[in-house]
């Protein structure tokens, strides 16, 4: 859990995912045969073996803002990168990212509440700006500018129940999680030829995953990525503790049947609870990997988040675990190439 922790408190917004992919790089290299960084930023390791060729992905980026404008009285207004509801924002502690790496500290504020109009109507992002107690000239002098980017300041926490675990971006550094464990796993043991792919900037955009599968050409794939849990209301579908995930459609793709028969086949046998959704928002690296070149067979599989693109996230571990060992037993014993 320990790498957990440190994925989940290290900061890696969209197209600043160096950290993050540095933290990955040192782990997972000790177990794979290939290790690079392409040109747009992804993270390639790779295992060598004699079967099909297997794109795996996890995305290294997580949702945050930037800033868009400074105003003389140093409120610093921001532009979402990525899907963040600007509710969730009003009074979070940020960090302001500068260039050297070095941090401001900063909250998010909410105009409307200081200038006394209706504090019961909900904010959108314009109606925001992040305080640091810093006039212009100050944050200037700092390297704060238009473009400098602002992240949820949140560490990583285990809750009362001690399976329950609390943090930011959990979407998706649980994915790079797993695959680096399911690495750690597969180090001898790997029957297909198995590329670990860590993306970056999945959140404004699926790019990352775009130029990597073209790249790689590979058989079949996998998107190891997140989902909302809906077990907050009625009725009570996708759950924490539930177990892994299978998206069978999302907004923008129909996963690939054979290829989902074969990994709940593969549950059932080895008894780890699953669950499925049909979904009408929302997409994953998924939909690119299936649609490069002529088509290549893939699905997803993640666990349920609460809060999901919030600045917090909720998650269960033993989610986490069944969706390792049941990656884990997928390699081991993988599909025939699916076509539909």
């Amino acid at each position: 859990m320990e790498l957990l922790r440190k994925l989940s408190d290290t900061l890696g917004p969209s197209g600043a995912e160096q950290k993050v992919r540095d933290l990955i790089k040192k782990e997972i290299k000790k177990y794979v045969d290939e290790i690079r960084t392409d040109k747009f930023g992804n993270l390639i390791a790779h295992k060598k073996g004699k079967g099909a060729r297997v794109m795996l992905t996890a995305h290294m980026d997580e949702i945050g803002l930037m800033c868009s404008d400074i105003e003389d009285d140093g409120k610093i207004r921001i532009s979402a990168v990525g899907g963040i509801d600007p509710v969730t924002l009003v009074g979070q502690q940020v960090f302001l990212l500068l260039d050297d790496g070095k941090t401001i500290n900063g909250v998010v504020s909410f105009l409307e509440i200081h200038e006394g109009l209706d504090v019961l109507e909900l904010p959108i992002e314009d109606d925001l700006y992040v305080d640091t107690g810093l006039d212009k000239k100050a944050l200037n002098k700092l390297g704060v500018k238009i473009g400098t980017y602002v992240v949820p300041r949140h560490t990583f926490i285990t809750l009362g129940n001690k399976n329950t675990i609390s943090g930011k971006a959990f979407d998706d550094r649980i994915g790079c999680y797993a695959l680096v464990e399911l690495a750690k796993r597969l180090k001898n043991t790997a029957k297909e030829d198995v590329y670990y792919v860590f993306t970056v900037q999945e959140e404004v955009g699926l790019y990352g995953s775009e130029t990597a599968v073209y790249d790689i050409d590979p058989d079949w794939g996998i998107a190891v990525d997140n989902t909302v849990a809906t077990d907050s209301g009625e009725p009570k579908k996708i759950c924490l503790g539930g177990g892994p995930c299978i998206t069978i459609k999302d907004a923008e793709m129909i996963s690939n049947r054979c290829l989902n028969e074969h990994i709940m086949s593969i549950a059932k046998k080895n008894k780890i609870c699953v669950q499925t959704e049909v979904v009408e928002a929302g997409t994953t690296d998924a939909t690119k990997i299936m649609m490069s070149r002529g088509g290549v067979p893939s699905s997803v599989v993640g666990i349920p988040l609460r809060n999901i693109h919030s600045t917090i996230s909720v998650a269960n571990m033993k989610d986490v675990n069944n969706l390792i060992l049941l990656l884990e037993k997928l390699m081991k014993n993988p599909p025939k190439i699916c076509t539909v």
